[in-house]
């Protein structure tokens, strides 16, 4: 990801991503199917895996910390929106870190020979601007289609709390308001 710093949006561009998709480098996949064949091996200590989880979470925060103040590129549709894709009831916005991820994914649809018009916009403003304004729930989909990119669901601590599809409606304990 490139970081362009400031927090507004800057001037659409248009590229012609077909040069980059010839570019294309493949991006070695770890075997997630493979397990074990020693079952000692697989059963993990209940604190191991704490620690484990515990780590994962640290890494996902320094990421969505890194996504959050860098500048990605969102491409356009053809009725001038930002480019979003459907899946299991979330409306997520594809963004690209960078010119040659979005020549992938533009190559993989068949499409990198056009011109694709593009923003360039901060990871916050994405997360706390553009997702509360799609209809329903929706999040920002990274590099999509890519074997290293990444999902920013709407769930509380990602998005604004008001959009976020994880908090449980509350009830009122008494009048207080308490949650």
């Amino acid at each position: 990801m490139n970081d362009n710093g400031g927090d507004g949006p800057k001037s659409r561009q248009v590229s012609r991503l077909s040069e980059l998709a010839d570019a294309h480098v493949e991006v070695a996949r770890p075997d997630m199917g493979r397990t074990s064949e020693d079952p000692a091996a697989r059963a993990v200590p209940q604190a191991e895996q704490a620690d484990g989880i515990a780590e994962a979470r640290r890494r996902f925060a320094r990421l969505l910390g890194e996504f959050r103040r860098t500048a990605v590129l969102v491409p356009f549709d053809d009725q001038d929106s930002l480019w979003t894709a459907d899946s299991n009831g979330v409306r997520w916005i594809c963004a690209f870190s960078d010119e040659e991820a979005l020549a992938r994914f533009a190559d993989a649809r068949g499409e990198s020979a056009r011109e694709w018009t593009y923003q360039t916009v901060l990871g916050a403003r994405l997360l706390d601007v553009m997702v509360p304004m799609l209809p329903g729930p929706g999040g920002v989909a990274l590099d999509a289609g890519s074997a290293d990119g990444m999902v920013f669901p709407p769930v509380a601590g990602i998005v604004p709390d008001e959009v976020a599809v994880d908090l449980e409606d509350t009830v009122d304990l008494g009048g207080t308001g308490t949650r």
